[in-house]
């Protein structure tokens, strides 16, 4: 669900949020007590923050490294003046991408940055190649190498 407009949210609310942001996998009788609230009351308003679009998932954490990706990279692109239109196939393209974790769509002078983890140095060179350059919508690329990074 796409929130269009803010969504009203009180002190407990904003404390379950960060309970959740913390560990997700949190028990309801834990986050019940440590917001200091019944645990009837909190499932509700845990259900109510996902019913508004507050809450939009929960997910696993998968560490890159213990899957065969512990190479991070951003990699920022500039899609041809020509290609505006194609902003939207663009995103779609590359969220499609096993290798891709995430994609921003950008205000400035670049249009995305694709978070991309994968084996080695020579996987990004193939990807770069082979889904970007060869795409007639990319204008040009930036690729860093992200050595560290903290939530």
């Amino acid at each position: 669900m796409k929130i269009s407009q803010k969504v009203e949210i009180d002190d407990i609310d904003r404390q379950l949020l960060d309970l959740l942001q913390q560990d997700a996998r949190a028990t309801n009788a834990e986050l019940a007590a440590k917001v200091g609230i019944a645990q009837s009351t909190c499932i509700q308003r845990v259900r109510n923050l996902v019913s508004r679009g507050v809450i939009e998932g929960f997910h696993a954490k998968i560490n890159p490294t213990a899957t065969g990706q512990g190479l991070q990279v951003l990699i920022s692109v500039t899609l041809r003046a020509t290609a505006r239109q194609q902003l939207s196939a663009f995103m779609a393209e590359m969220k499609a991408l096993p290798e891709v974790q995430q994609v921003f769509f950008l205000g400035g002078s670049e249009d995305f940055i694709v978070h991309l983890a994968t084996t080695d140095a020579d996987h990004v060179r193939e990807f770069v190649l082979e889904n970007l350059s060869a795409n007639p919508s990319v204008a040009n690329t930036r690729t860093n190498i992200i050595f560290e990074h903290a939530h």
